[in-house]
């Protein structure tokens, strides 16, 4: 079996964001896996240790995007991609998924795609799902757990977190998976896994070689456009603090001005 994760990187979640010229910018704020595509990344090798195959992960970004997939490798992915060009710069959510649903095509024999349920950067969730209906392949989102795959019959079950409660799906493979935290518990890279990826060899595509024209990727083939990016008001408000000798007189007090207020 092949399995494929599909990762990204974002800003530290520690990062500061501000407003500069109308775009949102991090300074110098460190650069990691988004946070969502660990469980992502971590489910994809429990699946290969425990029905064997291999893992394949692919990023796309320019070219410091490859230490995302050093970090796959030293997680335990077997492959690292990245896909990269000048034309995928201003890529929506639309565009991002044609790009990777072609390197997956020509990957030929994937058969299970993960990604995590959304990018902390654009917080959409949107290229899961776009992702599955350009390869057509069964969309799986929002996983809690998977009970039950089976590579022979192809058929795999899962329980997906909804805001109803659980949904327990049942459903063909290929299928395309996003995944939610509570599904695992994402293992920390070996000293073994980091060295082997340092070493490894990482394959680079780019529009060409994924037979993609520069009409369907950037920002002129957008749906959505960024065009400027405001600073959140500042926020005023006074405080004051209630006293009293008791807490109950405190208590009496602070209900009669909510009731005066009109809060209560």
């Amino acid at each position: 079996m092949h399995i494929v994760v599909c990762t990204k990187q974002t800003p530290d979640s520690a990062a500061t964001i501000n407003v500069e010229s109308g775009q949102a910018v991090w300074g110098e704020s460190s650069m990691v896996v988004n946070p969502w595509d660990e469980y992502a990344i971590e489910e994809a090798i429990r699946i290969k240790e425990k029905h064997g195959g291999q893992v394949t992960a692919i990023t796309v970004g320019p070219e410091r995007a490859k230490d995302v997939l050093k970090t796959c490798l030293a997680m335990g992915c077997d492959n690292g991609i990245l896909v990269s060009d000048e034309a995928f710069e201003g890529s929506d959510a639309r565009a991002t998924a044609t790009v990777l649903a072609a390197a997956i095509k020509k990957i030929r024999d994937a058969s299970l795609v993960f990604f995590g349920k959304q990018a902390i950067d654009g917080d959409t969730g949107l290229v899961p799902l776009s992702v599955a209906r350009l390869l057509d392949w069964t969309p799986l989102s929002y996983v809690f757990e998977i009970s039950k795959l089976d590579t022979v019959e192809g058929e795999i079950k899962v329980t997906r977190l909804v805001e109803e409660g659980k949904q327990i799906c049942s459903a063909k493979i290929p299928a395309v998976i996003s995944v939610v935290k509570d599904i695992n518990e994402p293992r920390y890279p070996t000293f073994i896994g980091i060295r082997k990826a340092s070493k490894a060899d990482y394959t680079v595509w780019n529009a060409a070689d994924l037979g993609i024209s520069e009409a369907q990727v950037g920002k002129s083939a957008a749906s959505v456009l960024w065009n400027n990016i405001d600073t959140l008001p500042t926020r005023n408000g006074d405080v004051e603090i209630i006293r009293g000798d008791s807490v109950e007189q405190i208590a009496a007090t602070l209900a009669d001005r909510l009731i005066a207020d009109k809060v209560i």
